[in-house]
Parts: C-alpha cells; sequence; structure tokens
C-alpha cells in the first residue's frame, strides 16, 4: 500500500510539473512575447523574428487607427523607395496573400506615417486603446504658427508628431496641416526637457529635423505585403518633394520689433501697391511653375519678407532670381500670353542675363543666377553706356517658405544672402537706392562691345 501510494504521489508530481510548464511557454508566447517583443511568429516569405516584429507592429498599428477611423498614410521614405521601383505590379497585384514580406520586413528601426489634423480630432480613445494593445506612446506638442502675425504672437499649441513604440519596433506619426498658401506643412520635432530622449533613435527619424513644406498629394489605397495601406500616388514625386522640403516661418517677432521703431506705411498708396504686387508675385509664380522653373525671392523683395514680411511700398517692383541653368526659352512667351509684356531685356543667357515685364503698375524682375567654384552671382546692365555690373553671393540652397499666402522659395542662408546685397545695415530702411552703386555687393564688371549691343541691350 505504502509503494503504491509512493508511485501514485510521483505521477502526480510530474503531471502538476508538466502543468506549469505547459502554462509557461503559453504565457511567455501569447502575452509576454508580443508585450516585449521577443518572438512574434514570422510572416510568409521573412527571414528572422526581427523582421516578423516589424511586419506585426505595422499591422497592430494600422488596425489600432482603422478602429477610431484614423485616415494615415504612408510616407517612410526606404519603404516608399522599394515599392516606387515595383509600383506598377502592386498596383496590379491582387489581394491575395503575398510570396514574401518585402517591404514592412526591410530593417529599420520605425515606420513612417502621415495624418492631415483636419481629419481627426479626438486622440484621448487613441491612446487608451493603444496602451492595452501593448503600445507606448509619445506625443510631441508646439505653438501653430498659422497663428503668428503682427498682433497676435502667442500661438496656440498643437500636436505636430505622434510616436507609438511596440516591441523593439516604432511607429512615427507626422502631422500635416494645411496652410493658407495651399499647401502642407509640418511642424520640427523638438523635445520638452522631461522627456525620454531615449524612447526612440529621434535623430535617425527623417521627418522632425526641421519644418517641411509638401504639395498636396493624391493618395492611393495599396496592399503591401498583405496589409491595406494609403500611400501617395506618385511615390517618387514625394520622395523627390522630400528632399527639397525644408521650410522657413516668417520671422514675425523681429518683424514687430522693426514696426516699432520704423511704423509701418498705411496710405493709401502703400495698400494699392501692395495688393498689385501680391497679384504680380501670384501670377509669375503661377506661370513660372507652369513651365517648371524653380525661382527664388530676391532683392528687395526678399528683404521684405526677412526683415517685416510683407512687401516694401517703397520698393515699386517685385523681384525674383532664377539659376541660369533653369533658364528656358518658353519664359518670355508665357509672360506675355499671361499679360506682361517684356519691359526689357538685358544680357544674353551666357552672360549677366536679366528680364523685365511690365504689370499693373509693378515692374517685374527676373534676375539669373550664375554659378562659380566659391561664389554666386547675377549681372547687371546699364542701357545708355552698354556697362555691366556683377553682384556676388556667398552660396546658397533653397528653401520653402510662405509669403503672401503663397508658397515660394527663398534662399535657405537668408541672412548671408541679405547682408551681401544689403551690408550690415539692411535693418535700417533706405528709400533713395541706386542699383549701380548702393549694393554692398556690386562690382564693375567690364563693358557690353557695341557691336553686341543689339543682342544685349533690347528695351521695349
Amino acid at each position: 500500500m505504502q509503494k503504491i501510494n509512493r508511485n501514485v504521489v510521483l505521477a502526480l508530481l510530474s503531471l502538476t510539473s508538466l502543468v506549469f510548464l505547459l502554462f509557461q511557454l503559453c504565457y511567455y508566447k501569447f502575452y509576454l512575447s508580443q508585450k516585449n517583443g521577443a518572438a512574434f511568429s514570422k510572416v510568409r516569405g521573412s527571414q528572422s523574428g526581427q523582421d516578423s516584429t516589424r511586419w506585426h507592429v505595422v499591422r497592430k498599428f494600422l488596425g489600432l487607427i482603422s478602429s477610431h477611423n484614423i485616415p494615415v498614410y504612408l510616407i517612410d521614405p526606404l519603404i516608399l523607395g522599394l515599392v516606387d521601383k515595383d509600383i506598377e505590379q502592386i498596383k496590379s497585384s491582387p489581394d491575395g496573400p503575398s510570396p514574401e514580406c518585402k517591404y514592412f520586413c526591410a530593417p529599420r528601426d520605425f515606420t513612417t506615417f502621415a495624418l492631415l489634423d483636419k481629419t481627426w480630432k479626438h486622440e484621448v480613445g487613441l491612446f487608451r486603446t493603444a496602451e492595452k494593445m501593448g503600445f507606448q506612446w509619445l506625443k510631441i506638442i508646439n505653438k501653430d504658427p498659422r497663428l503668428d502675425g503682427m498682433d497676435d504672437l502667442s500661438g496656440m499649441e498643437i500636436p505636430l508628431h505622434y510616436i507609438f513604440k511596440l516591441s523593439s519596433h516604432a511607429i512615427h506619426l507626422v502631422v500635416f496641416y494645411e496652410r493658407s498658401g495651399n499647401f502642407l506643412w509640418h511642424g520640427p520635432l523638438r523635445l520638452k526637457q522631461h522627456m525620454d530622449r531615449k524612447f526612440v533613435p529621434f535623430r535617425k527619424l527623417h521627418f522632425g529635423r526641421y519644418p517641411g513644406a509638401y504639395e498636396k498629394p493624391e493618395l492611393l489605397l495599396v496592399s503591401i505585403d498583405d496589409l491595406k495601406v494609403q500611400i501617395p500616388k506618385n511615390p517618387s514625386s514625394f520622395l523627390e518633394d522630400m528632399l527639397h522640403s525644408r521650410f522657413l516661418e516668417c520671422r514675425y517677432r523681429e518683424a514687430r520689433a522693426f514696426f516699432q521703431l520704423y511704423p509701418d506705411d498705411a496710405s493709401l498708396e502703400a495698400v494699392e501697391f501692395r495688393k498689385k504686387a501680391k497679384s504680380l508675385l501670384h501670377l509669375a509664380a503661377l506661370t513660372l511653375n507652369n513651365l517648371g522653373v524653380k525661382f527664388w525671392l530676391s532683392s528687395g523683395t526678399c528683404l521684405g519678407w526677412y526683415r517685416q514680411c510683407n512687401i516694401i511700398p517703397h520698393s515699386k517692383d517685385v523681384d525674383l532670381g532664377i539659376f541660369i541653368r533653369d533658364y528656358k526659352a518658353d519664359i518670355i512667351p508665357a509672360f506675355q500670353k499671361a499679360g506682361l509684356p517684356l519691359k526689357h531685356k538685358f544680357g544674353k543667357v551666357e552672360d549677366s542675363l536679366e528680364l523685365s515685364f511690365q504689370g499693373d503698375d509693378v515692374k517685374l524682375d527676373i534676375f539669373f543666377f550664375y554659378e562659380e567654384d566659391d561664389h554666386i552671382w547675377n549681372g547687371g546692365t546699364q542701357a545708355k553706356s552698354g556697362k555691366k555690373f556683377k553682384y556676388l553671393f556667398p552660396k546658397f540652397t533653397l528653401c520653402w517658405t510662405e509669403f503672401v499666402e503663397l508658397k515660394v522659395h527663398v534662399p535657405c542662408e537668408t541672412l548671408q544672402y541679405v547682408e551681401a546685397n544689403y551690408g550690415p545695415e539692411w535693418k535700417v530702411p533706405v528709400k533713395t537706392w541706386d542699383w549701380k552703386s548702393s549694393p554692398s555687393n556690386v562690382q564693375d564688371n567690364g563693358v557690353w562691345p557695341v557691336d553686341e549691343w543689339d543682342n544685349v541691350i533690347q528695351i521695349y
């Protein structure tokens, strides 16, 4: 009897141990693995558990936002680069299972999506659901620059970025806002002092180092790695926009300080001039954009944007810059077709080209810029003498800004650009200006040969 009892006890102990072991395995597989990212089951064709982790995190995130009716779209440059190569195949592929996890399993620390602010407002419920699904989250807010202006510089705080982290992968959700210039804008990612800087590798994030401006993309719903997701219809165009998306905000505080020293001209004449100059600038932008010619605010128009966030009323013209490499022979007929007759044409494509068109009591001057090894320059010509002038600028790149309700380029290195043209006293208004001697960067550049005057000095 004693022997039988001993065997029964041993059998019960063994059975208990086996049940406990099975419980541990199940607990680890279905709870700890999903919470800590230890071992997601693989999707078809993936090469490692880590690959599968990325796919599962994206899938859970898409499920999260779908349950709250949040329309997001994919803007991750690494994935869009891969998608772009196969875009026709992806557009035409059936909704059946993919043979392999090719895109969302690609090696990376995070996946980036975009959200249009006006399409969603209710975030509290989203965060609660996210936490129940195992996500950790971070919200980055900052002041809304769209509310800034001469009279209101406070600006309410708005969400700019969300980050959802699960296991070893993170989702970066960039919030886009519509600006009055009919384009989309996202703000910088600036962490508050109390935030965990080790939450994700912030320096690796593709969006947020600086504000960005984008055209509104047309979206396409596709199936990628068995996941339904919206992407820009033309991924290559979006990726090109991304490379040149940096945005500079107008310096409203500095502009207000300027007007405290130099009260703005509110006369009827000044108001009317600004109205006409704004209309001319919009027409010029439309004409050049239709031609695919990149341009930027130059000379007095650039100074007005940088110094006082407005058109300088006593400037009497609108000034634009274009790199000579972007010159097109269609420019003159395109402006004439738009109702702007050619006023003068100085120089030639190879040297010191400049064009001037006549608007409604406001002149449009287009200066063409030439690149050298260590500087950039544009030319000027005195019609009565044939004298040539050269204006030197340090090398610069182009950024977007918003000016008189228009998305337009300005030199990113604006201060150096303005100082080159107007010297260290550029903050002081000057109403008497001689284009041949007043600029700080002007140099004599010889004289046009008399036998070329008919070609290089054309006045209409």
